[in-house]
């Protein structure tokens, strides 16, 4: 299964995936993709060195599919923090699910 690891910001609690070059991105589609379970332990212990040092909280791995060059989370949940709307406002029914 495909993955990448997530995170809030710590400094303004924004989604962010790790990318490639280590740093972090709010574009999930710039976000370093695992093929394996241990490319994505790997990963989560990059990503543990951010931790550590303040920059975000709450890591984990989620899965995705890759479809045409897109990639796409694969729970509602994950779905809703992709796009960036996780507080309930007026427009927020037209996240697509």
């Amino acid at each position: 299964m495909l993955s990448v690891v997530t995170a809030n910001r710590l400094v303004d609690g924004i989604v962010v995936y790790l990318a490639s070059d280590g740093s972090w991105t709010e574009d999930l589609s710039s976000a370093r993709i695992a093929s394996t379970e241990e490319e994505t332990k790997a990963l989560e212990e990059q990503a543990a060195k951010d931790v550590k040092a303040r920059k975000v909280v709450a890591v984990y791995p989620m899965e995705v599919a890759v479809k045409d060059g897109a990639v796409d989370p694969l729970s509602v949940r994950e779905k809703i923090r992709a796009a960036h709307r996780t507080t309930l406002t007026k427009d927020w029914y037209d996240v697509p699910l």
